[in-house]
């Protein structure tokens, strides 16, 4: 891992730009403590640098937290295939067409899950090594696909908090059943890009004995700030 540029916030909070091989990567962290870690991760059409995952990140780390992100393959700024690109053209054509689009979406995002998780687990190899974070480690992220599936094949991860904004491939709401651990899970009542009721039979799925459902009323992106405390107030009970 090389960091390639940092920058301390008003906050205290410090931000680090790293790399990882291609895996192109930030880090916030608190202080000179040792803190625990959070994976946040983003929708794959976002880059790393969204304004609302970076404050996010800026809030979590100023509670304690060392927090990171990274563009996985095919993600954020990095390189599209050929594939990736159709799929998306093919994914736009269907939507203005007013046409079905899970199928598109199915073919579109398990493939990247796929690819992102093995990368997500080489950024976490890496950043335990570092002395300022100790672990346990905990994953919060708008894209609940990926959150899933590592919740499943990663046993360092303690608790998550997902967002119940993005496609779910079937095969992720099939390891849903998997998921044990502690969880708490954001839906955006009024999303029209996300039907209540998938989102509700996800929920339902998960196999944790602790899970909670936040629901809020509004769009897509009006999840309350509020949220983001509450999310810090899980953490602390799972991780600290």
């Amino acid at each position: 891992m090389q960091f390639t540029s940092e920058q301390r916030l008003d906050d205290g909070v410090l931000e680090r730009e790293f790399t990882l091989g291609e895996i192109p990567g930030t880090l916030w962290t608190p202080g000179s403590e040792p803190a625990p870690l959070i994976l946040m991760s983003h929708n794959n059409g976002l880059p790393k640098a969204d304004p609302r995952l970076a404050a996010r990140a800026r809030y979590t780390a100023a509670r304690g937290y060392a927090v990171a992100t990274i563009d996985a393959a095919g993600c954020g700024d990095r390189p599209r295939s050929a594939a990736d690109e159709q799929a998306r053209a093919d994914l736009r054509r269907a939507m203005q067409a007013g046409e079905p689009v899970d199928e598109i979406f199915e073919s579109f995002i398990g493939p990247l899950v796929e690819n992102a998780v093995p990368e997500w687990r080489t950024t976490l190899d890496a950043l335990l090594e570092l002395p300022e974070i100790g672990g346990p480690v905990g994953y919060s992220g708008g894209w609940a696909a990926l959150g899933i599936r590592l919740a499943v094949v990663e046993p360092r991860i303690a608790a998550a908090g997902f967002f119940a904004g993005g496609y779910v491939p079937r095969a992720q709401r099939e390891e849903a059943r998997q998921v044990t651990i502690p969880l708490m899970f954001l839906l955006q009542w009024d999303d029209q890009g996300n039907p209540r009721q998938r989102a509700l039979d996800l929920f339902d799925a998960f196999g944790s004995k602790e899970k909670t459902l936040h629901a809020n009323l509004g769009g897509h992106t009006g999840t309350p700030w509020f949220e983001l405390e509450d999310g810090c107030r899980f953490l602390d009970r799972h991780l600290k």
